[in-house]
């Protein structure tokens, strides 16, 4: 193996209660998370499919990547998780998580790449929790775990794993020494009760949230795993690694001497510039708490924070904006902010449902005695007691609670009102079931990246880079900090095979447009990029790609020198930014074959009706190419226009090299990516393009 590899993948069945290993090396061209997750998946039981999310077949994956336990910024400590997932509507598609904190570090200094979860416990047999210390792996009863809540769980661990450990402290670990504590990734109460939106927690504000994998663990009676190590991540150059370490210092926010005044509601603008401790919303506005920046293991952006009373301790954007939403005093919205991580509840999902519950009691048709039946007290809403009645509910599945654990998308068409409330936008959930994040008819990179995947992409890139150029504020126009022209042509000198056309960055409706070849350009290299170099080799998306920052000299990031920089250094190879593109167009296509066999069909791939329908009513400033000049537009009042989608998807597949009839890959098209054998086992299912 090469630099930044242990060599070794954890394999572990529940079934049979066996612990054995995997070759790093097998799977080694897919560089790590997801793509040594999706080819795993596939080699074990791609042939098998379909079936259902909590089926014991069901394989899980927790990868780390080579940059994991090492200083690279903003990639030491991501973690990549993967398998069939019940959150998403319809189709329980494969799909995939990720989480930051310690977690990939502490794997990777126990001497593994990855772990890979088989099997379920048998109903009659007690849960089962896995503690892994170094190259030590047993399988452990979690009968006095299950019912605890997540920090719960993770205190006894520790004091299980690390009894006489006090904080700061060396503590013997065989003949090594630790001043760490394990590293645990765990289910909550609504975990353990199968709840279609229950997440992976780790720390006290990580979490693999999208995707529903608390359910899938609490299926396999799998309350946690807990890791530490007291190993090292060997690097191929050091040297250079450190070289790439000092050249990249040039791109980070410097508190001493910021190159852009730091604004107090601009905490969206961090994934820009970097601000540090700018992603807890909770703590944005006065009073402020005294607090401390707070990041993942070796990371230099620290965008979260610690607060001195301790509640919503390193939560960021998704559990503030929750809490935000509640009516009370900052104590009662910092309580707010810590229930769902205790529960281990999607932070998305949940708030999305409990406004659509308020928008239908508003209307007479949700409450007691109505045509929807409701036991929570939804005169309460949007206060404290009302959320922590409707946590408790969902978690424990109870009462109404029972059908708000299906998710958003269930729910509703358990209530038969599914099509009728997404086609009116009263229900915001633009594909697959999730939530909608970036209004989907405007900024596209987004929705359509979202209904030719698997899930809500979940990747601030793009849109985040262009639209704070124009204003530091979402939906509130300032000066621009670059003029759009100028933004259009940075991003397409950065967006390498395709580099050079300024068109893949227009947003209006015009030929050069949404619709346009141009656009095809933006979502293949969208989808191909963050394949490999964010979910492979786990660099944060809150940081990469990094096209613009204002803290160089000439506003520009680090993206493309900088991946294969710290690529190179790290592993030894000698790749370039493109081949690591054509590498994630690879994983890209390995992922779309699985959804084939799961039923997957260019018919499907429609998004949900208030996105044609309903036009948007917010600003949002993005480029546009209008009358020979490009401007940032305010683009209201659009929806997206559903013939001309459909004819620009017929686009996008034949340049992905799919069928355009049917969506599904060719044959020269897998085998050109040296993907012979998912060839051979769709056409065995009768599903090649």
């Amino acid at each position: 193996m090469t630099g930044g590899y242990t060599g070794k993948i954890l394999r572990i069945n529940l079934t049979k209660k066996t612990i054995g290993t995997i070759d790093t090396v097998q799977y080694e061209e897919y560089g790590g998370g997801h793509g040594m997750g999706s080819a795993i998946f596939w080699d074990l039981v791609g042939d098998q499919l379909p079936f259902e999310a909590l089926d014991p077949r069901n394989v899980v994956t927790v990868m780390a990547g080579p940059f994991s336990g090492v200083v690279v910024p903003s990639a030491t400590a991501r973690c990549e998780v993967q398998g069939l997932g019940p959150q998403a509507y319809p189709v329980e598609w494969f799909t995939r998580s990720n989480f930051g904190g310690r977690f990939a570090a502490q794997l990777k200094y126990a001497g593994w790449d990855g772990i890979l979860i088989e099997g379920a416990t048998s109903g009659v047999d007690e849960p089962v929790w896995i503690n892994i210390i170094d190259d030590k792996v047993t399988i452990e009863s979690a009968k006095t775990l299950w019912g605890m809540d997540v920090m719960e769980t993770q205190e006894e661990i520790c004091r299980r794993v690390m009894p006489a450990s006090r904080f700061g402290e060396w503590l013997a670990l065989g003949d090594n020494y630790t001043t760490q504590i394990p590293a645990v990734l765990c289910i909550g109460p609504a975990g353990e009760n199968k709840v279609r939106i229950a997440s992976l927690i780790h720390g006290a504000g990580s979490g693999a949230g999208q995707g529903g994998f608390g359910a899938v663990w609490g299926a396999k009676k799998l309350k946690a795993i807990s890791v530490i190590g007291t190993g090292n991540v060997k690097v191929a150059n050091p040297k250079a690694l450190m070289d790439a370490r000092m050249w990249y210092r040039q791109f980070q926010y410097n508190v001493d001497a910021p190159r852009l005044a730091r604004n107090a509601n601009a905490s969206a603008f961090s994934p820009v510039n970097n601000n540090p401790g700018n992603d807890n919303f909770v703590n944005m506005r006065p009073p402020f708490e005294p607090a401390r920046p707070m990041a993942c293991a070796g990371c230099p952006k620290a965008c979260r924070q610690r607060l001195a009373g301790g509640i919503s301790n390193e939560s960021s954007c998704g559990d503030t904006i929750w809490a935000m939403s509640v009516q009370g005093s900052r104590k009662d919205k910092e309580i707010a902010c810590d229930l769902l991580q205790l529960h281990g509840i999607n932070s998305s999902q949940l708030p999305s449902l409990l406004r659509y519950m308020s928008a239908l009691h508003k209307q007479g048709i949700l409450g007691p005695g109505k045509k929807i039946e409701c036991d929570l007290p939804m005169e309460l809403y949007p206060r404290l007691e009302f959320f922590q009645a409707a946590v408790r509910k969902v978690s424990l599945r109870e009462g109404i609670g029972d059908v708000l654990s299906l998710g958003c998308a269930r729910a509703a068409e358990a209530w038969g009102r599914y099509k009728e409330d997404t086609d009116s936008g009263l229900l915001a959930l633009p594909n697959w079931g999730y939530s909608e994040h970036y209004d989907p008819r405007i900024e596209v990179e987004w929705s359509y990246g979202s209904i030719l995947g698997e899930r809500d992409i979940n990747e601030h890139s793009i849109n985040m880079a262009l639209q704070k150029m124009p204003s530091m504020t979402i939906g509130a126009k300032m000066d621009p900090v670059v003029p759009a022209d100028k933004a259009v042509e940075i991003l397409s000198s950065k967006v390498a095979p395709y580099s050079g056309d300024p068109f893949m960055f227009d947003y209006g409706e015009g030929p050069t447009g949404i619709y346009s070849d141009h656009r095809v350009k933006t979502i293949a290299w969208h989808r191909h990029y963050t394949r490999f170099w964010l979910q492979s080799l786990l660099f944060c998306d809150w940081v990469w790609p990094q096209f613009f920052t204002p803290n160089s000299p000439q506003k520009l990031g680090a993206t493309p020198e900088g991946e294969p920089k710290f690529y190179n250094a790290v592993t030894g190879k000698k790749a370039t930014f493109v081949e690591g593109v054509e590498t994630g167009r690879k994983i890209w296509n390995l992922d779309r074959s699985i959804w084939v066999l799961q039923g997957r069909h260019r018919d499907m791939e429609v998004h949900a009706g208030y996105v044609y329908k309903v036009p948007t009513k917010s600003p949002y400033y993005l480029p546009v190419y209008e009358n020979n000049k490009w401007i940032y537009a305010e683009n209201t009042g659009r929806v997206l226009n559903k013939e001309r989608f459909e004819e620009w998807k017929g686009k996008f597949y034949d340049f992905e090299g799919w069928n355009p009839a049917n969506g599904w890959p060719k044959r020269s098209t897998l085998e050109s990516l040296g993907l012979k054998k998912v060839a051979d086992a769709l056409q065995g299912k009768g599903r090649i393009g």
